[in-house]
């Protein structure tokens, strides 16, 4: 991929903002919640009591349920490989505490609490093969992904700010399945998780939108590039002993789907709002191809919908080597 100088004068014009996007879009160290509130502590009398309810609790939620959850416990746990992907792009210098080092290694920090905070859950319930889930933790961290951006900082931008708000959805669904399973200690904890990836979106869509009003036409190009290639879930490589890559996500996909946690149409629901948030259909000082990236972007919604009502979602049951 060639990348004209252009991006590392606009990368270095969207960090100067990076202590006011550090304030808005993260939370004080001190003063954030960490794994240790929103679990039992095994420094009290009642630690036992407490897991026994935990483990309770846990009882009525549904195999694809457990299924889904664990395998976004793994996506979050492969935080060293997104970390690794965002430092490498043009404009990024790891030697110097610049601007985006300082945002993406604070991001990281924040990002880093979800995958202890589930994994240590899904331990005290008694319910996964932690030893299973945490070999295909391995694998995912080993085996790596490429998520079509390069080291392009426009198309990483448009990644991030997607899955972003994608795992805010997941989040907040499997909290209110666990809600309404009676496991109100595990809503909490997938709410709170997903009011991070929240936060994280806003910020992700606010470097894109600096960029945009700054070089239209690039970040245009980038948005439909990304959008041709689709935003391939950080979880698309997982997979368990035995099994090729792709076929447990593709399982996991599957449960994902069935429960609702996420859909096809949740795919096409989020393009929606992004180029609404963005707002791309009034995006002018377009070049040529700028203006039909734009037009290729407003009109994708409708294709992808129209492809989203044939496609039927799989009863096929499958035995994940996760689950106790």
């Amino acid at each position: 991929m060639t990348l004209s100088g252009s991006r590392l004068d606009v990368m270095r014009f969207v960090g100067e903002k990076m202590d006011s996007f550090l304030e808005e879009y993260l939370k004080p160290i001190d003063t954030n919640w960490q794994p240790a509130d929103l679990l039992p502590d095994a420094t009290r009398e009642t630690f036992f009591d407490e897991v026994k309810q935990l483990q309770e609790s846990t009882r009525e939620l549904s195999y694809d349920y457990m299924a889904v959850l664990v395998g976004d416990t793994i996506t979050e746990e492969a935080l060293p490989t997104y970390e690794s992907w965002l430092v490498d792009m043009i404009g990024v210098e790891q030697e110097k505490a610049d601007g985006w080092m300082r945002w993406i290694r604070a991001w990281t920090a924040e990002e880093n609490r979800h995958g202890d905070l589930l994994n240590k859950f899904l331990y005290l319930s008694g319910r996964v093969n932690m030893r299973a889930m945490e070999v295909s933790t391995q694998y995912l961290i080993a085996d790596g992904f490429d998520i079509g951006t390069g080291k392009d900082p426009y198309r990483n931008f448009i990644y991030t700010s997607f899955q972003e708000l994608a795992t805010n959805l997941s989040h907040r669904r499997t909290a209110t399945l666990a809600k309404q399973a009676g496991c109100t200690q595990l809503s909490k904890i997938c709410g709170v998780i997903a009011a991070d990836e929240m936060r994280h979106a806003k910020a992700y869509k606010a470097f894109v939108s600096h960029i945009m009003a700054v070089d239209p036409s690039e970040m245009m190009l980038a948005f439909e590039d990304m959008m041709k290639k689709k935003i391939v879930m950080p979880a698309h490589f997982l997979r368990e002993t035995g099994v090729k890559i792709g076929q447990t996500f593709s399982h996991f996909s599957d449960a994902a789907q069935r429960l609702g946690v996420y859909t096809t149409q949740d795919y096409i629901t989020l393009l929606d709002s992004l180029l609404e948030d963005w707002n791309i259909g009034a995006v002018t000082d377009l070049n040529d191809a700028g203006q039909r990236a734009r037009d290729y972007l407003m009109a994708l919604p409708n294709r992808l919908r129209r492809v989203a009502e044939r496609t039927k979602v799989p009863n096929l049951a499958y035995e994940f080597s996760w689950i106790a």
